[in-house]
């Protein structure tokens, strides 16, 4: 269907190459947008254009952040024998919600998954074992997602971290199976995080 305006035509490309978002979901958002006038509309403008412009990646745990470390990097108040390794910035902020862990986090910035083009070295695992030989880390949680790219990356960051000195464990799998971490409920979360187990244990599962 052609649109009668190329400012609209445009809006509703931009808009549908977001995740979830189809053709007819973005024309419905631009025509909300356009109903609540220029002042919305240039709010939302300008907060993007923020976020373009001024967020960044936290050169330690690859957290997004508008400095180049990340507050909580930065807080000589957490752990700093403990690191719990996360697919992204979701799963940090539902950790965090629980209150269960008081280290660091490291993100890997996805999941290995061959199907979406994603291998390991697209991930920061290489950065993950120089911070755990540089920093004095005890203990590497992996906080990954219940799914087969999640349980993958996991094996791959064991392999990779298996002649440390370390003690490496894995959350407890009160999250079903197929879930991703983002969407659990905080109980369930934090339980999972208190339960953890040695990663060893879940290779027999």
């Amino acid at each position: 269907m052609e649109l009668p305006s190329k400012s609209l035509e445009r809006a509703v490309q931009a808009l549908s190459r977001l995740p979830g978002i189809g053709r007819r979901s973005a024309l419905r958002l631009a025509l909300h947008m356009l109903r609540q006038g220029n002042d919305r509309i240039l709010d939302l403008s300008e907060a993007l254009e923020e976020l373009a412009t001024n967020s960044q990646f936290c050169q330690k745990c690859h957290a997004i952040s508008d400095q180049a470390l990340c507050g909580i990097c930065q807080d000589e108040r957490r752990d700093l024998r403990s690191l719990c390794v996360v697919e992204d910035i979701r799963d940090v902020l539902a950790l965090e919600n629980t209150h269960a862990h008081r280290g660091r986090y490291h993100v890997l910035g996805g999941l290995i998954s061959p199907m979406d083009g994603m291998g390991p070295g697209d991930l920061t695992v290489d950065d993950l074992v120089q911070r755990v030989s540089d920093e004095g880390i005890e203990e590497v949680i992996l906080a990954l997602s219940a799914t087969m790219e999640g349980d993958t990356t996991a094996f791959y960051i064991y392999r990779k971290l298996g002649d440390l000195p370390i003690r490496l464990t894995a959350i407890a799998r009160g999250l079903p199976v197929g879930d991703a971490l983002e969407f659990a409920d905080e109980v369930t979360l934090s339980r999972s995080f208190q339960q953890r187990v040695p990663f060893e244990s879940t290779l027999n599962r």
